[in-house]
């Protein structure tokens, strides 16, 4: 399935133009790769790092959703991989900066 499809169905992008939008941007990783074409497939067992407000999401694609339904059904479709860390190499700069900030 392409991957802007893909993004739409499971809800992570609100609208599939939204969705192509970020897969152009180069935001996108797949299996490790960038992706730069809204039409990459993406297939079960692939991982994807999503840009996220807070930081970055990770995901396995579990099942192929077939439509874009309810999101407990588009949420069964994907597994967070890294849901309570936040982006690691940040959180090292963020914790040198507080340490060391105006410490006397």
């Amino acid at each position: 399935m392409r991957i802007d499809k893909l993004l739409w169905f499971l809800r992570l992008a609100k609208t599939r133009g939204l969705a192509q939008e970020l897969a152009e941007a180069g935001h996108i990783r797949r299996n490790g790769n960038r992706v730069e074409r809204p039409s990459q497939n993406v297939s079960v067992g692939a991982i994807l790092v999503l840009p996220h407000p807070s930081g970055i999401r990770i995901i396995r694609i579990m099942a192929i959703p077939t439509r874009r339904g309810p999101a407990l059904e588009a949420q069964a479709c994907y597994r967070v991989l890294d849901e309570t860390r936040i982006f690691p190499i940040a959180a090292a700069a963020s914790e040198a900066a507080v340490k060391g900030d105006l410490q006397p």
